[in-house]
């Protein structure tokens, strides 16, 4: 049984110190969740949002505590053409599979650290640049997606190893959050998904195709020989429980970035959000493993 969320304690907890999340949307939404488990609780006089770093970096700031929770865009944590805050839409995803510090040194003297990386590399072979963006000299290789992944991870875990202070920092990674966009995954009809969902799923151990075992193992692995280098990062593990959460979605109850077309009024599945998740909603309980690591472990 989870300990019950107490906003005023995290607060205390934070008291002079950073809680950043780094990562994709998803982790960007449990960044949203968090803020909004202690907004409630501080007068608006002593409270404070803002942006730095071209958007990417997202502080809320808790004045009487100086305290602050914040959100780092970095979707692939390594660098990459999708690091714009807004404009990240691109054809072919191209990561700089060895630098990192161009993100990194917003996160460096952070008290707790949260990251996530997976969604974006759903794709079975990424493009690595093996130079700088915009060096006409650069060279890009087509690589599977799941070495590149594995090499991803080892940039960011060699700069944890140098950079991280162990003495004030603490790490967490987050695990695959699931998708729910093939309804005949959970025995619904062919062609659905998420859309019209109102029951969790009942099926003990449900394991959708969207979340990847040899993803996990990959950071797995990395994390293990974090662990012998001395440094420790705790996994939160929220994959299984998000699991049969099908019905937690915002689905078609979203803001639309682009006009929607006829063809996808006339059919609201088609255009179905199953990959985030509502607020309140699955976050949250996420935000509550979180808590109890920071205060029990």
């Amino acid at each position: 049984m989870l300990i019950r969320f107490n906003a005023t304690a995290l607060l205390e907890r934070l008291r002079n110190k950073r809680l950043v999340f780094v990562g994709d949307s998803l982790v960007r939404g449990q960044w949203v969740s968090m803020v909004c488990l202690v907004d409630s609780i501080l007068p608006k006089t002593l409270k404070s949002m803002h942006s730095t770093a071209n958007a990417s970096l997202n502080i809320f700031k808790a004045k009487e505590y100086n305290a602050s929770i914040e959100h780092y865009w970095s979707p692939l944590l390594v660098e990459s053409n999708s690091d714009d805050p807004v404009n990240h839409k691109v054809v072919e995803r191209t990561v700089r599979v060895k630098a990192i510090e161009k993100h990194a040194k917003y996160w460096t003297d952070a008290d707790f650290l949260v990251f996530n990386t997976y969604l974006w590399w759903r794709r079975p072979v990424m493009n690595v640049l093996w130079g700088s963006f915009g060096d006409p000299d650069g060279v890009y290789k087509g690589v599977e997606m799941l070495r590149v992944y594995e090499m991803a991870l080892r940039t960011w875990s060699d700069w944890l190893e140098v950079h991280v202070n162990r003495n004030k920092t603490r790490l967490f990674f987050v695990s695959m959050s699931p998708t729910h966009e093939r309804a005949e995954e959970w025995g619904a009809g062919k062609g659905n998904n998420c859309y019209s969902e109102t029951d969790m799923i009942a099926e003990e151990g449900y394991w959708g195709k969207g979340s990847d075992p040899k993803m996990m193992r990959v950071v797995e692995n990395v994390l293990d020989d974090l662990k012998e280098r001395g440094l420790n990062v705790q996994i939160l593990n929220i994959t299984q429980l998000s699991e049969y959460r099908k019905e937690g979605h915002p689905s078609i109850y979203r803001k639309q970035w682009n006009s929607l077309t006829q063809e996808q009024i006339a059919n609201p599945k088609s255009y179905a959000d199953c990959i985030h998740w509502c607020l309140p909603g699955v976050p949250d309980v996420w935000n509550e493993l979180l808590y109890a690591y920071i205060f029990y472990q």
